[in-house]
């Protein structure tokens, strides 16, 4: 069945030239030129996508997507700013557009748009369900039935039918990219590439080569192109984890990027145009950073379109027993090992603890007592948990306390002390040491550290010991 589109515009010619364009595209249109027109041809008519300008004679875009967004949710709404209206597209977005296309209108993304948007119409129409409930649960599944993680759920179904830029808080460890890749598996570009990438692991110094790609030559050591993230992104979803701690100079091209979806390599003078859903995460509080310095203002109201809240483990103790089954039915699989079960004293032992650290650190946990433990079964004495009082932040305080001071008679700061050089030292003797009793397991190790495997393998290469 041919696809139909509703065009509202009060301007005859940009109504034409957008039949024209669609009509290229092998789908039906039906025209608009005011809210009540629009409002009776979506009573009357079945449509796959609408595409409304911001103004019109009897009112605006919004309230023509706040009206689908109440009565006709399965139909994406993209809207026409003014070139430049940046936050009118933002408080579209805000109230469910799938997605902004400014003018004038730039045709071929306005076809990509509309290519986008119809998959995604697709695949919430009643004959697709079927299938999409068979994918939805594909890889990316939030182990838990807490009410919170009912709500992030529901939610994260809703922001994945937008294009909008999301940003995702929570605390470290919390499982930000979890959901930023749910949101991708259920979206319309779940056929495209998810790129997730660690802002805090990169060296400054390759920041923009690793987000924006290079031309060979363009610095020492350049010796052939390279393709940036964004450009292995293209037509998917880019995940930004720790993007508070992009170097300035690296936040005023990111800017420009998500602005001109164009990126410029390093040493290249032309751009490179990229479709790409940018959703960014961090634990810091963003709007601290903006007052401190850190972070952009115009960057933060860019990547803070929509925030995601995920919730800290404990804040959901009744998903506890479940995500542990799972994990170590994950941590079986990853070691071709048997599955290891809980004792009731383990089961007991982790409902007392707090987890600040929370599912990564009760994956940390379950790693370690699972190599540990004896007949498959994981007792209280296999469980190594952080010193400390319940409270996280007594635990951390805890931790840190619990660290060996730093003697500073045991430093030389002769002429030759290079301070760089003994932290990299330090760093090297750690990394060793997780690998050694990893039995070089990099996957191991990196948990083992507290990192994600990304960043350990850039600070192999970084330190040479690749």
């Amino acid at each position: 069945m041919t696809a139909r589109v509703l065009i509202v515009d009060d301007e005859p010619d940009i109504r034409e030239l957008l039949e024209i364009t669609l009509g290229r595209m092998s789908l039906e249109t039906t025209c608009a030129e005011d809210l009540k027109s629009a409002r009776a041809a979506l009573s009357s008519k079945t449509f796959s996508l609408c595409l409304t300008d911001m103004k019109l004679p009897d009112g605006n875009g919004i309230e023509l997507v706040e009206h689908i967004q109440a009565d006709f949710n399965q139909i994406p709404v993209a809207v026409i700013t003014a070139h430049g209206s940046t936050e009118t597209a933002i408080k579209a977005l805000k109230a469910g557009a799938f997605d902004f296309v400014s003018k004038p209108v730039d045709l071929q993304k306005l076809r990509e748009l509309v290519k986008s948007a119809l998959r995604l119409s697709d695949a919430t129409s009643p004959e697709a369900s079927l299938v999409e409930d068979t994918r939805g649960k594909a890889t990316s599944t939030i182990t838990g039935t807490s009410p919170k993680i009912s709500i992030l759920r529901e939610q994260i179904s809703k922001l994945a039918r937008s294009q909008a830029p999301i940003y995702i808080s929570g605390e470290s460890g919390a499982g930000k990219e979890l959901a930023a890749r749910a949101i991708h598996e259920q979206s319309s570009r779940r056929d495209a590439p998810f790129v997730a990438v660690n802002c805090g692991a990169i060296p400054e110094e390759l920041m923009e080569s690793e987000l924006f790609g290079h031309l060979k030559g363009s610095f020492t050591g350049a010796e052939q192109d390279k393709q940036g993230l964004f450009q292995a992104a293209n037509g998917g979803t880019l995940f930004l984890d720790e993007v508070a701690d992009l170097p300035l100079h690296t936040q005023v091209k990111l800017l420009r990027v998500i602005q001109e979806k164009a990126v410029r390599p390093v040493g290249s003078q032309k751009e490179t145009h990229v479709d790409v859903r940018l959703l960014s995460a961090t634990h810091k509080n963003l709007a601290r950073e903006v007052e401190q310095g850190r972070l952009r203002q115009d960057l933060y109201f860019r990547i803070n379109v929509i925030e995601l809240a995920v919730p800290a483990l404990r804040e959901r103790p009744e998903d506890l027993s479940e995500l542990a089954i799972t994990l170590l039915q994950k941590i079986a699989k990853e070691n071709t090992a048997p599955e290891c079960m809980l004792s009731p004293s383990a089961l007991e032992a982790l409902h007392s603890y707090s987890f600040p650290g929370n599912v990564r650190e009760l994956e940390n946990i379950l790693q370690r007592a699972a190599t540990l433990c004896e007949d498959n079964l994981i007792t209280a004495d296999n469980l190594e948990f952080m010193p400390g009082a319940t409270d996280p932040a007594e635990q951390l305080e805890s931790a840190a306390a619990s660290e060996p001071p730093i003697h500073r008679e045991e430093l030389d700061l002769d002429a030759d002390f290079s301070l760089e050089k003994h932290l990299e030292a330090i760093e090297i003797g750690a990394i060793e040491k997780a690998l050694e009793e990893t039995r070089w397991n990099k996957t191991a190790a990196a948990k083992k550290l507290g990192m994600s495997f990304r960043s350990l393998r850039y600070r192999l290469k970084k330190l040479g010991l690749d």
